[in-house]
């Protein structure tokens, strides 16, 4: 079996760019699901998934997007040797939130 990659050509600087609009969207969005969740409940989201089929949808597809996310995540931290569990286990938890910080601390950390 053959595997895609895209050639590896980012720049470091590039690199910080990304994690640097990363952090954005990690702080803007992090500040609204902390708002929400005050709001409604860490499982909040359950209610309305039960009785919305759009909800479901909307949920299933994060847990989908987030699988793939961590499986990427996964094999970019062992090939860059960082820690991938404390990502993973944020991304669990919280979805997206987890890799949008692994990408904020891969591109803020990377080596010149």
């Amino acid at each position: 079996m053959t595997t895609l990659a895209a050639p590896s050509t980012i720049t470091t600087s590039a690199l910080r760019t990304k994690a640097l609009y990363a952090l954005l969207v990690l702080a803007t969005f992090g500040a609204y699901s902390v708002w929400v969740v005050a709001a409604h409940g860490y499982t909040g989201f359950l209610s309305l998934a039960g009785r919305e089929p759009w909800g479901m949808q909307m949920l299933l597809d994060l847990v989908i997007a987030c699988s793939f996310g961590v499986g990427w995540m996964v094999r970019d931290a062992r090939k860059h040797g960082i820690a991938a569990w404390p990502f993973v286990v944020v991304t669990v938890f919280l979805g997206s939130i987890g890799l949008l910080a692994y990408v904020a601390r891969r591109g803020l950390l990377a080596k010149s």
